[in-house]
């Protein structure tokens, strides 16, 4: 398992998205499996700095990660506010402008997402990938 901690600060993803694109190799995944779940992951810190933290830079996010031959999953967990899970969908893909599909990506790229609020400790986000390998 690997665990972190970043700082909200936008700038500190790049450290997420190397920590999430080191694990994929680790586990032989597809490169396009790979750059999806990166993705991801990006989407739901980027997120949790934008809608949870509303941009402020000094709160933290934790993120655990575990995995094996045949899943991948990941666990963030903000500080922030309960989540009102009703307000957590995509937009329409009819509407065409810059942002709001985040959600989205990452209910199209994971298998499972789960929202939880630990009382105490903030909003907790759940993700699981399902592995697909490639076959030789």
């Amino acid at each position: 398992m690997i665990e972190i901690r970043v700082t909200s600060d936008p700038k500190f993803l790049i450290i997420v998205r190397a920590m999430v694109g080191q694990l994929c190799e680790l586990l032989d995944c597809s490169t396009e499996e790979q750059r999806k779940i990166v993705l991801a992951v990006d989407e739901a810190c980027t997120n949790i700095i934008k809608h949870t933290y509303h941009g402020d830079c000094r709160q933290s996010i934790d993120i655990f990660c575990k995995g094996n031959e045949d899943m991948l999953e990941f666990v963030l967990q903000d500080c922030g506010p309960p989540l009102d899970i009703n307000r957590v969908t995509p937009r329409d893909l009819d509407d065409v402008r810059p942002g709001g599909l985040g959600t989205h990506f990452i209910r199209s790229i994971m298998d499972e997402v789960t929202y939880t609020y630990k009382e105490g400790c903030g909003n907790v986000m759940r993700m699981v990938k399902h592995l697909h390998k490639n076959s030789t």
